[in-house]
């Protein structure tokens, strides 16, 4: 810890309203959040993420929601990062608290409520960095194979879920927003609203292809036509309605849980296997941002550095004069 630096442990000092007529700190906060959602479009999920770090923001104890957004100094935001740190929050949880209260405080600057923005001079804190958790070519197809082989819930359905969101890196989010007219006649593609609302051009390999085709027929028989008329969502539950995104976590985890492969992975390990699988296999890393819908190519980035540790790994059990020898 630095000596003097923003994680000393004081009794903090409060803010208050300088008495003039400026803008009150709650109400750029929920000001702010309507910009997101509604100027910037934003998802729900990323807007609420917002409002529950500027939540914690306002209920700071020597924070006042009613004070003066001019009064808010560096020091006063310093103070909220070394009580998030005194209470062991993760390091990405803090950074994260750090980028809502930084791009409200950056929006108070653009509209004329502040004439200096205090959270200019707060650096984000010091992050560990971890790779994406992903799988290996065996234990993906030891997953797929999980719904056919170990009838826990719908085969079909659940085969096709599963090889769908291999074989095209989908957001889980995306993956449970797809409606039947998202996807081509053939299968063999699908258009999928991600982060931002940007529509992007997602494909399917063959094995998912079959899946689908045999899911979907499989729901014809389950529920008749009549629900592929009036539940335009592709994948739909044991009701007949839309599978939700909680839906497909938990049909996951029974899969990958005791009943099944005995290896917890969350839906999103789908998404990195599918970027780390076309970048050690020598795919543009720009291809790469384009499938997955990343709007930075730093954020792709990541997986080469998978790529390079992956390949480390094997040399170092291939080679002769590896490191991994036992």
């Amino acid at each position: 810890m630095e000596a003097g630096g923003i994680f000393e442990k004081r009794a903090p000092e409060t803010f208050r309203s300088d008495g003039g007529n400026g803008k009150c700190l709650s109400d750029c906060v929920s000001e702010y959040l309507v910009y997101l959602r509604s100027v910037l479009v934003l998802s729900d999920n990323t807007v609420s993420a917002y409002g529950n770090d500027l939540g914690q923001f306002l209920e700071m104890p020597w924070i006042d929601g009613k004070a003066d957004v001019r009064s808010v100094r560096t020091e006063h935001l310093r103070q909220c990062i070394g009580e998030l740190s005194r209470k062991k929050r993760a390091a990405s949880s803090i950074n994260r608290f750090i980028a809502a209260f930084r791009s409200m405080f950056a929006y108070c600057r653009k509209v004329g409520y502040i004439d200096v923005n205090p959270a200019l001079a707060v650096k984000s804190v010091k992050a560990p960095k971890r790779l994406p958790r992903f799988m290996t070519q065996a234990e993906v197809d030891e997953l797929c194979a999980q719904p056919s082989v170990n009838e826990i819930l719908w085969e079909k359905r659940d085969r096709a879920l599963f090889e769908m969101m291999y074989s095209s890196g989908c957001r889980v989010s995306e993956i449970s927003g797809m409606s039947l007219s998202d996807v081509s006649p053939d299968f063999s593609q699908a258009v999928v609203t991600g982060k931002g609302r940007k529509d992007r051009i997602v494909y399917f390999g063959d094995d998912a292809v079959k899946a689908m085709r045999e899911y979907i027929e499989d729901r014809k028989v389950r529920f008749g036509m009549l629900n592929l008329q009036t539940e335009k969502s592709f994948f739909v539950n044991q009701n007949g309605t839309r599978l939700s995104v909680r839906g497909i976590s938990y049909i996951l985890a029974r899969y990958s849980g005791e009943e099944g492969t005995n290896h917890h992975v969350s839906p999103h390990a789908f998404r990195h296997t599918f970027a780390t699988a076309l970048v050690t296999n020598g795919a543009d890393v720009r291809l790469v941002q384009e499938l997955l819908g990343h709007s930075s190519i730093s954020t792709t980035q990541r997986y080469t550095h998978i790529s390079t540790e992956k390949m480390i790994e094997l040399y170092n059990k291939a080679h002769p004069h590896g490191g991994d020898k036992k």
